[in-house]
């Protein structure tokens, strides 16, 4: 209603611009307390804030109505519209913001251990795009006595791991009854992937829980669904599921008394499949025999593990089908495949990461899915199984460098807006897009980027807004990871322009004062009053005055960095091979948040006023 008054009178004569001058917008007014707040922008891209303190006047509509009259109608307006052209032309590159943090109810949550990364079975000459990048990274053969793979796991404690991928549905275990040759993948053309089947050892079993032992890992196991089954056309496959491998696999793991925190049915079969498909009403009944069979072999066990399925792309009408055959308490948790960048071999694949609308694209998607669960599974719960951006290995010299993050960290934001409770990522070693170089283990950038979000994001999900017109500006807020107060992730795509953001936590307005005083004064400090109208405050405010601001960018500005630095600092292992310390800058809540183009930052804020965040300090 208040736009109403300012936006005629900025096109009026009484102030109007040169014609090559450009032109000015009242975009919004905001009434906080004594305060009007006017967003004024230049060509919708640059923007400031001006206060006006209004001394005792309720927000009814008629006293808006004539406080803002008598505000036009004076020349406080003429010089700040003056004040703020001149600023404007004088920023170009900065655009000025408010973010509004929901602090009283959560939108969301997430798992305490929502941050998993992937180990593949792909051999060596597993190759895409004439490039093979896989090495000896493999369940089969990874080398677990490399420091460096302890390290970084123990850093992210507790991992989930998802031991899973392609070739899950192929590999035989060499247990029990199996009277079929158990031999390590071969090309084999024919094969699918182009592969034969393979082997998983128990010698090699052992090894693998020994580690995850060690690591304090939580394991997420994939289980072959194709074994007894024969491909009927094309790619679909029919035929009963044969349990017995996975009968004795099971067996033989808790008899080891090895933990397995879920077993997962098969990789990418849902829909029309990726290599192989299978019918939702037959997996589904294939389901309800597995379930049968967890309960038979943990019939003694206090502990019971998850059943995670279905581990491919969405697909509405399989995914609906497939929760509707297996019915109430089978399907504990529902997983779903994202790879939204296209495949690894694109040239614009930076492009991509950096344009905001393809970021968005895959919202719908988890949008989609929780609406499945709520209309046909509302006993489970979603996760990511396996998300690498781009798919066939990843893209080199992209996947593995800061540019990244951008894709990742946006991701994971998004994930966890919809209620997601685990993302794993494509992959912890292996591929173009693991975590850790498939040579060297040395981290790449992601790695860190997973690190911060595991280290301060926590479980609790809030709403942010920002008024800010670019699109580039990504934002996301948690409550804190085991503290009080909240955690800001702030993304920039840009490439030119800079944010100086305000954050405020959306809280009632106050109705007292006398509603007859009409006096208006104007401040001509722009940035003293618009601290103090919008920066952080709440009942909590005179504890901590500072916050915690952990800033990332790429090393010498060259987007396709494996180095990533964190407040100008890069992030490399120590002389020890230990992962470095992830220290923040501490500057003022009355201060603007000062956002890089292209760069990244974490903000805490040690008791911000969000009661959906009461109780998460650790004891």
């Amino acid at each position: 209603m208040l736009l109403r008054y300012l936006k005629p009178f900025l096109s009026s004569g009484a102030v109007r611009p040169k014609e090559s001058a450009p032109s000015l917008a009242v975009t919004s007014v905001i009434v906080i307390n004594d305060s009007l707040v006017v967003k004024i922008c230049i060509l919708n891209r640059i923007c400031i804030y001006e206060e006006f303190i209004v001394i005792g006047v309720r927000r009814r509509s008629a006293n808006l109505d004539s406080v803002v009259i008598d505000l036009l109608m004076g020349m406080h307006l003429v010089l700040f519209l003056f004040l703020a052209s001149l600023r404007l032309a004088l920023c170009q590159d900065v655009e000025h913001g408010l973010i509004l943090v929901e602090g009283i109810q959560a939108i969301a949550e997430t798992d305490d251990n929502f941050i998993c990364a992937t180990i593949d079975w792909w051999p060596h000459d597993k190759c895409d795009y004439k490039y093979c990048p896989w090495g000896d990274s493999s369940a089969v053969n990874l080398d677990l006595s490399h420091p460096f793979l302890a390290k970084a796991i123990q850093a992210l404690k507790p991992l989930r791991i998802r031991v899973g991928g392609s070739l899950q549905d192929q590999v035989l275990y060499e247990v029990g009854s199996l009277k079929s040759p158990c031999h390590p993948f071969q090309k084999m053309k024919g094969g699918l992937f182009g592969f034969s089947k393979g082997c998983l050892q128990m010698k090699r079993w052992d090894e693998l829980n020994h580690f995850f032992d060690d690591t304090g890992v939580l394991v997420t196991f994939g289980l072959n669904a194709l074994h007894g089954r024969h491909p009927s056309s094309h790619t679909v496959w029919g035929g009963d599921w044969d349990s017995s491998n996975a009968y004795d696999l099971i067996n033989y793991t808790i008899s080891k008394g090895y933990k397995i925190d879920s077993w997962e049915f098969g990789n990418e079969l849902s829909g029309k499949g990726i290599g192989a498909s299978v019918s939702a009403v037959q997996y589904g009944k294939d389901l309800i025999k597995l379930k049968e069979v967890l309960h038979s072999l943990y019939n003694n066990s206090n502990f019971k593990p998850l059943l995670v399925a279905p581990g491919g792309f969405y697909n509405k009408d399989w995914y609906d089908k497939l929760l509707q055959v297996t019915g109430p308490g089978v399907v504990n948790v529902l997983t779903h495949h994202v790879y939204n960048l296209g495949p690894g071999s694109d040239e614009h694949l930076d492009r991509k990461i950096l344009d905001p609308e393809q970021l968005s694209k895959v919202e719908s998607t988890f949008s989609n899915l929780s609406e499945t669960i709520k209309k046909y599974g509302h006993w489970s719960s979603a996760w990511v199984g396996e998300a690498g951006g781009a798919f066939n290995s990843g893209g080199r010299q992209i996947s593995n460098t800061f540019v990244n993050s951008f894709w990742y960290l946006d991701q994971l934001g998004i994930a966890s807006r919809y209620n997601t409770k685990v993302y794993c990522r494509q992959t912890l070693i292996g591929g173009n897009y693991g975590l850790l170089d498939t040579t060297t283990f040395v981290p790449n950038p992601d790695y860190y980027s997973a690190l911060l979000w595991h280290q301060l994001m926590g479980k609790t999900v809030l709403a942010a807004n920002s008024d800010v017109f670019s699109p580039s500006l990504r934002t996301y807020a948690h409550c804190s990871k085991g503290r009080d107060g909240i955690t800001l992730l702030l993304i920039n795509l840009s490439n030119q322009t800079r944010f100086r953001l305000m954050v405020h936590d959306r809280v009632p307005l106050s109705n007292g004062g006398n509603e007859n005083s009409t006096m208006i004064h104007a401040e001509n400090s722009f940035f003293s009053h618009l601290k103090r109208a919008f920066s952080w405050i709440g009942s909590k405010g005179s504890e901590v005055t500072f916050r915690e601001e952990y800033h990332l960018n790429a090393k010498d500005d060259y987007l396709k960095s494996q180095t990533m630095l964190l407040n100008g600092i890069p992030l490399e292992l120590t002389n020890d091979g230990e992962i470095p310390t992830l220290d923040p800058l501490l500057n003022s809540v009355q201060s603007p948040i000062l956002l890089a183009p292209l760069s990244i930052a974490f903000v805490v804020f040690p008791y911000f006023d969000a009661p959906a965040c009461a109780g998460h300090r650790k004891l």
